[in-house]
């Protein structure tokens, strides 16, 4: 029997059976396994892939949708990759254009590295704005924000629940839901006992990434960044859209370095929903 070409290998739809070939994929190409996120992605959203007949992945991606289940408003692609034996072979470029035929009318979204960028913006993708990454350990100093946060409660769900979806354009429950599991720790910022903020800090390999950061303004996301990084000794990590001069100014000075500035792109839709002034960071990159 002849061996079948790239060309032939199926896409098909990913589950949580995958999760150590998925992790082996990100080794593959010098990432970090993650499996704990790959398995939030696997569970929260749809994965795709295609097989490779020697064993493992040839390449896979997520795709997490938003609003009601039979038609989304807004979906997010991420964890797009192709192992290093198969690179620069169109791999990427038809597990993309399934995907994007997959998903219709649905606008998408995605987080893009300068070098898949020139891919994206081939399947018609266009920048719509840019978030830098930042790491390190926090250092506490300077005037403390101002600010009342506190652990999240699970009687503190329906309030966060409808301060997402004003944030965020559109229903996340599938995804906020399933954070006081995912996370390590999850915390809100009150006024009046009213909560206009809310951020989540769950583990990721060596780090503790900080997302969502959904704040009613710079000082109430200092609060919460500030609060999350005071429960930990690990370093941070978060992914902050650049238009948050103001917030990247003070993490810097606390200790967290630049490592990365990345592409925010859309698909079928001119910008992100929502209000982009109290959406400070992501969940993660992969999801939106």
């Amino acid at each position: 029997m002849p061996t079948p070409t790239l060309a032939d290998l199926s896409i098909r739809r990913l589950s949580l059976r995958d999760l150590g070939a998925c992790a082996d994929l990100s080794e593959d190409r010098g990432w970090p396994r993650e499996e704990h996120k790959w398995s939030f992605l696997l569970t929260a959203g749809k994965g795709y892939g295609i097989d490779d007949p020697e064993g493992g992945l040839v390449s896979a991606c997520v795709v997490t949708e938003y609003g009601l289940r039979d038609r989304p408003d807004l979906a997010a692609i991420g964890m797009v990759l192709v192992a290093e034996r198969h690179a620069r072979k169109g791999i990427g470029r038809r597990l993309m254009q399934h995907v994007v035929s997959e998903m219709g009318s649905t606008p998408l979204t995605l987080h893009a590295t300068p070098y898949g960028r020139p891919l994206y913006e081939e399947l018609g993708f266009k920048v719509t704005g840019r978030a830098e990454m930042l790491r390190g350990h926090f250092t506490p100093g300077g005037p403390a924000p101002q600010g009342a946060t506190r652990a999240a409660t699970a009687e503190d769900l329906g309030a966060i629940l409808r301060l997402d979806e004003e944030v965020f354009g559109t229903d996340r429950t599938h995804i906020v839901t399933r954070l006081p599991a995912f996370a390590d720790r999850l915390c809100v910022a009150e006024e009046d006992g009213r909560i206009v903020g809310y951020a989540a800090a769950w583990p990721n390999m060596d780090t503790h990434v900080i997302g969502p950061l959904i704040a009613r303004d710079t000082e109430t996301a200092k609060a919460l960044l500030a609060s999350l990084a005071a429960h930990t000794d690990r370093p941070l990590r978060t992914d902050i859209d650049v238009r948050h001069e103001e917030l990247l100014a003070w993490a810097k000075e606390r200790g967290l370095a630049s490592v990365a500035l990345n592409s925010v792109m859309t698909y079928g839709v001119p910008d992100l929903p929502g209000d982009w002034t109290r959406r400070f960071a992501p969940v993660t990159v992969a999801a939106g």
